[in-house]
């Protein structure tokens, strides 16, 4: 959480879109930065509990795969509305699921689900396979940039790799995009870094509302 909204504001100077896929060390969950603490607490017993600096509902990490999406001000992405950058960021995981072998559809409509939780149900755009929600996203814009947060959850038989490496190349073809690996050596970056770390890891940020 720190490293995304490290990235976030420092957006400006990163000078380029950047695309991190990363893990859980333990099982965990993160919830909405506008959900109140008494809510979420009591509809899970993960721990730790930790707000993000998005919105959405509550996310269980154990065994789904996460990543985030950074896009300065000055992209295509930042000016588009929140349901159109939803929309492609799904149809470009739907395109890396045609290359898994996978037939997924985005869900026309709000389909039932249980407040708060994001798995539970999907909403419009939410990508989905054989009636279930398997990907979900929230978003937070900025005066730096764009903020998306993504977690998807896999079938059997496809391994992380290949997930990466289809997403990749979804985007690759889609958008002719050339890729390089990031390097976050910026020391201004990792210093607010370990500072944003401190703030995710407090008792008074994770249950400040």
């Amino acid at each position: 959480m720190a490293w995304d909204e490290g990235c976030l504001v420092s957006a400006g100077r990163l000078g380029a879109p950047v695309l991190r896929f990363y893990r859980w060390s333990e099982p965990s969950a993160t919830f909405g930065r506008f959900q109140k603490w008494s809510d979420v607490a009591g509809m899970t017993a993960v721990r730790p509990l930790i707000r993000r600096p998005t919105g959405g509902g509550i996310v269980l990490h154990k065994d789904e795969w996460t990543y985030s999406l950074l896009f300065p001000r000055d992209s295509e992405w930042f000016g588009l509305r929140a349901t159109d950058s939803y929309r492609r960021l799904h149809r470009w995981l739907q395109e890396t699921f045609d290359r898994l072998g996978l037939a997924t559809r985005l869900a026309r409509r709000s389909e039932p689900g249980e407040a708060g939780r994001c798995f539970a149900g999907a909403e419009v755009h939410d990508l989905v396979y054989r009636d279930e929600k398997l990907a979900g996203a929230a978003q937070r814009r900025t005066r730096e940039g764009l903020l998306i947060q993504g977690s998807t959850r896999i079938p059997g038989g496809i391994t992380r790799a290949r997930w990466e490496a289809a997403m990749l190349a979804a985007a690759a073809q889609s958008w002719k995009i050339r890729w390089s690996r990031f390097d976050p050596a910026d020391a201004a970056l990792r210093r607010r870094v370990e500072s944003l770390a401190a703030k995710y890891a407090s008792r008074e940020y994770n249950r400040r509302r």
